[in-house]
């Protein structure tokens, strides 16, 4: 039996999926709407909003036929329809319910496998019980709050550290370059680090400097000379700038040996830089990923405990 990998590509960013694919020397064997297949059993790729690991086609003979089949194999099921949307809906509510409740910041993530399945043909379900991510298709949100964040930049560091780095301890010092209006620095004074350098030439929120424990630069962040913090825990970026320019920024930081940790968000302009972006890859042990919260941009990230 002929198992495949299927990646779910992001809504718009088709084409970025289909390079990645291209980049990686992966070939499509089937596609039908965003749902992309690959022979074999492949890694996770960036652009994917749902990766399917060994993604197997099941022949049924009858809605409770497919119902009874999946149910054989998994409870938890998202539903992504490329065909026959009503018949896979039909199978869908006779599933056991999902509730997509919104979850707080950093609560544990759900234990049970979240399948993935779809209705490739009349009588032919393709499915997997082995996902990329824990929530229905990789969608969730968070009970936001909506009082002291500036912005809603805050979810993607929200969703980093609930969802790749949940063991973060306490303490420490953190480094947040491009800070203005102040929501990453709001996050990470919220994580109660010891301190938190909060750099930028534009000032920060009252309402978040009042909080305390925060230390604000005004000064460009490729400028900063990295011996001048000391040891730093986690050093954090939303800046908007090219590629390249945080590239060469990561690395000056990497050089002086002061950070434990890095997470970063690496913004594009009107095309995806596939050329940088392949650099930050090359960086030993270091991820991507794009968040559930990003647009067109992405997230590296680089945990001291993985080198």
């Amino acid at each position: 039996m002929t198992v495949y990998t299927g990646y779910l590509a992001i809504h718009q960013f088709e084409k970025e999926l289909e390079r990645e694919l291209e980049i990686r020397g992966l070939i499509v064997a089937h596609k039908k709407e965003r749902f992309y297949l690959v022979e074999g059993e492949h890694p996770q790729l960036i652009w994917a909003q749902v990766t399917g690991h060994k993604m197997e086609f099941l022949p049924i003979s009858s809605i409770n036929d497919g119902v009874k089949k999946l149910k054989a194999l998994g409870r938890n099921w998202g539903l992504f329809t490329v065909a026959h949307h009503r018949r896979a809906e039909l199978i869908q509510l006779e599933l056991p319910k999902i509730k997509k409740t919104p979850i707080p910041f950093r609560h544990p993530l759900p234990t049970l496998p979240m399948g993935l399945w779809t209705l490739w043909e009349k009588d032919l379900i393709l499915c997997t019980q082995k996902t990329s991510s824990p929530f229905p298709l990789g969608e969730f949100d968070f009970e936001e709050d909506k009082v002291m964040p500036p912005s809603r930049a805050y979810l993607k560091l929200w969703e980093f550290f609930t969802l790749y780095a949940p063991e973060a301890i306490q303490g420490g010092v953190a480094l947040d370059v491009g800070s203005c209006p102040g929501g990453w620095t709001w996050v990470l004074r919220t994580l109660e680090f010891d301190k938190v350098y909060s750099v930028d030439k534009a000032p920060l929120e009252k309402r978040i400097m009042d909080l305390g424990k925060i230390e604000f630069r005004k000064e460009s962040a490729f400028g900063l000379d990295p011996k001048s913090f000391g040891e730093i825990d986690w050093f954090c970026s939303d800046i908007i700038c090219y590629p390249e320019r945080l590239l060469n920024l990561v690395k000056r930081f990497m050089e002086a040996g002061t950070v434990k940790n890095f997470v970063c968000t690496i913004k594009y302009q009107s095309e995806t830089d596939w050329e940088n972006t392949m650099k930050f890859l090359e960086i030993p042990n270091s991820k991507i990923v794009h968040l559930h919260h990003n647009k067109h941009e992405v997230t590296w990230f680089l945990k001291g405990s993985d080198r």
